[in-house]
């Protein structure tokens, strides 16, 4: 979630709510075995938004909470449990030219250390939604994940936004299959 006194549309303060949970696997020579980890997290964070005709640059930091649970439970793990931390992140969105958009954005937490980071181009089709290839990396000192895919983004039906993905995923463990990816945002 994203909030700015000035409106979303303009330079100025912003904060953003940041909040996900999933599931991981990865092995374990401390247990030998697969550990299946689900991650709840939230962030508060505080920041800017830079406007200047067709690019926008939001960067923001703050307080970063996750909560991992692990099992069988890894004794070996330094993110299982409770954590509080920090968070820094950057968006971009830029459009050169009326049917063309680049995106990127990256986030980092002193949790792990991890990080997230995407990059993204895109044409506009039908006049309706931008679809592009799309490149993820995540991951912190032990494990890392590349996800190379198709996005449509910016699709509108009434006050709803829809992106998604999909695409092929590869990760340190020596694993591979696919991905997909749904989003949808809300403006007011």
């Amino acid at each position: 979630m994203l909030w700015s006194p000035q409106g979303i549309y303009h330079d100025g303060f912003t904060f953003k709510l940041l909040t996900g949970t999933g599931t991981y696997r990865y092995h374990s020579g401390a247990v030998a075995a697969e550990v299946t980890g689900t991650v709840v997290l939230g962030a508060l964070m505080p920041g800017w938004r830079f406007k200047l005709d067709q690019l926008e640059i939001t960067v923001v930091a703050g307080l970063d909470l996750q909560n991992h649970r692990l099992l069988p439970d890894d004794p070996d793990s330094r993110t299982r449990g409770f954590h509080a931390g920090a968070r820094a992140g950057a968006d971009l969105w830029y459009e050169p030219l009326p049917q063309l958009m680049l995106a990127a954005n990256v986030s980092v937490s002193t949790i792990g250390p991890g990080f997230w980071t995407r990059a993204a181009a895109g044409w506009r089709v039908f006049d309706k939604f931008w679809l592009g290839p799309e490149v993820l990396a995540l991951g912190d000192p032990t494990y890392r994940q590349l996800r190379v895919g198709i996005h449509g983004t910016s699709l509108k039906t009434g006050s709803f936004e829809w992106s998604a993905g999909a695409g092929f995923v590869e990760d340190s463990d020596r694993r591979g299959g696919y991905y997909i990816r749904l989003g949808v945002l809300t403006r007011r």
